[in-house]
């Protein structure tokens, strides 16, 4: 079997292993959701505050309508069958199609996502590589300063002091209004920057770290010191030699934060009044909508199944010694 055989096999085994892991998140939700205290129908109808006013016959066609009526496992059934054929119902809260809003919000948390592992990636590994190559001096003592911070500071803790800063210091304060990125780039990216940074401060900190850690134990091995004997120059050795191969477990980082990352925009979306895919699961959860938050939490198991699953396949890239079995 050739090299590309087994990479297909290889992807074949692992999209059907993240199938699994996928709707085992999304079975676990779903069990989770309907043992959580209260009646989403009680919720679907009442004002905030006010529960009372609601007629029994009411309250029952609205349970009807959300199949609260049902049996536990025919609920677990009936959505189980409808989310393949990607129909996740209609929101409890807003009566609207929960596909049709979450591709809505989708994107935002994307761009938010990726411009915050572009960010942790351009900051992190710069970070990590001179507090490797100069290991113990003030620049080591700086990056490992900020890797520790980062380590620290959850990203809604980072989004709020943000956000105190830009206020007090620049008056800034989040729009009231989102910018589409294709109808004025400029004001978009204004408006994204912040949070990505928020939630990939803490990356910054991960792959600064890994990226010391790994760049320190390559340079001890032999054949740097075979470089130096050669008379390589030192940035030849750190480029071409040392730092690919340190890479491997830096991508591995990467790619999991990649995946965590829109997970974790959950309450920066808030602070930063984004109308995202995250601000989407934190209204489903307060309102208890199970269609969004099932929908959502599938969505998140999809993007950091997919994310681990492209990390490993870069990995051959990386390094040719590894082999696809």
């Amino acid at each position: 079997m050739g090299v590309l055989e087994k990479l297909q096999a290889y992807i074949i085994r692992r999209l059907l292993l993240g199938i699994l892991t996928v709707y085992g998140v999304a079975t676990l939700s779903f069990v989770l959701m309907r043992i959580v205290p209260g009646d989403p129908a009680m919720i679907a109808l009442a004002e905030p505050g006010r529960q009372e006013g609601i007629s029994q016959a009411l309250l029952e066609k609205t349970r009807h309508e959300l199949g609260l009526d049902k049996p536990l496992h025919v609920q677990y059934g009936l959505w189980l069958f409808n989310s393949l054929k990607g129909d996740f119902g209609r929101s409890s809260w807003g009566g609207d199609l929960v596909t049709k809003e979450y591709a809505k919000r989708l994107p935002i948390s994307m761009s938010v996502a990726v411009l915050a592992s572009v960010l942790a990636a351009l900051i992190g590994i710069p970070l990590g590589v001179i507090s490797a190559i100069r290991q113990d001096t003030l620049p080591d003592y700086v990056a490992r300063i900020v890797a520790i911070a980062g380590l620290s500071m959850p990203s809604f803790w980072v989004a709020v002091i943000m956000i105190v800063i830009l206020l007090r210091v620049f008056h800034w304060l989040p729009s009231l209004e989102y910018t589409s990125i294709w109808s004025n780039p400029g004001r978009s990216l204004s408006q994204l920057i912040f949070p990505a940074f928020a939630v990939g401060f803490g990356s910054i900190g991960i792959l600064a770290r890994m990226t010391r850690s790994s760049l320190l134990e390559v340079l001890r091995e032999d054949y740097i010191r075979t470089a130096h004997a050669k008379g390589l120059g030192e940035r030849v050795i750190i480029i071409r030699h040392a730092l690919r191969n340190a890479l491997l477990p830096v991508m591995t980082i990467l790619g999991l934060q990649l995946g965590f990352a829109l997970g974790g925009l959950v309450v920066v979306e808030v602070a930063f009044n984004l109308p995202g895919a995250g601000r989407f699961l934190y209204e489903a959860t307060v309102r208890r909508d199970y269609n969004v938050v099932q929908a959502s939490l599938l969505g998140v198991a999809v993007f950091v199944t997919l994310a681990n699953l492209l990390v490993d396949i870069a990995y051959a890239w990386v390094d040719p010694r590894i082999r696809y079995k």
